[in-house]
């Protein structure tokens, strides 16, 4: 069974960093791609940025330059390293997954906004202060 938990959230002042893991478990982790969406109270879920399998890395452009994506496949961990935080940054984010999907495909989710990601974490928590 297919399981990814988030941490990593909390509460900084516009400027700041935070680092959200997500721990894959119950599949072959290189084999998906991986991904980060947010979702803002009384808003529509967005892509963040997302990974394919090779590692290729897409992100929104309101998070180009500040976030970045990674992963450390011996630790099945996806990590998403979010600087120069904003108060707009606020949102719950989720790490998502997907196994059917190559470099392109997986680059569309952000468009999508995770429609097509089979795998949800229950999400942390990011709250920015001005």
């Amino acid at each position: 069974q297919v399981q990814l938990v988030e941490s990593g959230g909390g509460s900084v002042q516009s400027g700041g960093s935070l680092r959200l893991s997500c721990a894959a478990s119950g599949y072959t982790y290189a084999t998906y791609c991986m991904g980060w969406f947010r979702q803002a109270p009384g808003k529509e879920r967005e892509g963040v940025a997302v990974i394919a399998r090779a590692g290729s890395t897409t992100y929104a452009d309101s998070v180009k330059g500040r976030f970045t994506i990674s992963q450390d496949r011996a630790k099945n961990t996806l990590y998403l390293q979010m600087n120069s935080l904003k108060p707009e940054d606020t949102a719950m984010y989720y790490c998502a997954a997907d196994p059917a999907y190559g470099g392109i495909r997986c680059a569309f989710e952000i468009e999508s906004r995770g429609a097509g990601m089979d795998y949800w974490g229950k999400g942390t928590l990011v709250t920015i202060s001005s």
